[in-house]
């Protein structure tokens, strides 16, 4: 059960009808990718929020929201990279995965990279 529901995660000021289209498009993107419910509301309401301080719609924003690029300019630039040693070896493998490549889960995390940026080539 979720915590709190759509409704509730965007402030009441913010419930434009583009707000909340751009909301449910994230929000259904997300899951269509495997994203749990409750994660990609989360997000939705993280990305629609920010969009909303950079445009000058809310009251308050961070210097982050204002200075970053977009985040639909950004679409993933710093995903999959998690701290300096780069992605996780579950991360690696499931891309290995959908690459097709094969001996994946007898591979170390080196060989998995290796193999992913030989496959991507």
């Amino acid at each position: 059960m979720l915590w709190w529901g759509p409704e509730d995660a965007l402030p009441q000021k913010a419930r434009s009808k583009e707000r909340e289209r751009q909301y449910e498009h994230i929000k259904e993107g997300l899951e269509d990718r495997g994203c749990k419910e409750y994660e990609a509301e989360e997000i939705a309401a993280r990305t629609v929020n920010k969009e909303r301080a950079r445009s000058g719609e809310s009251r308050t924003r961070s210097r982050t929201s204002t200075r970053d690029i977009s985040s639909g300019r950004r679409g993933g630039l710093r995903s999959g990279r998690q701290g300096p040693r780069g992605r996780t070896r579950e991360q690696l493998y499931q891309e290995a995965r959908s690459l097709g490549v094969r001996g994946r889960s007898r591979m170390n995390k080196g060989q998995l990279q290796r193999a992913v940026d030989s496959k991507k080539r």
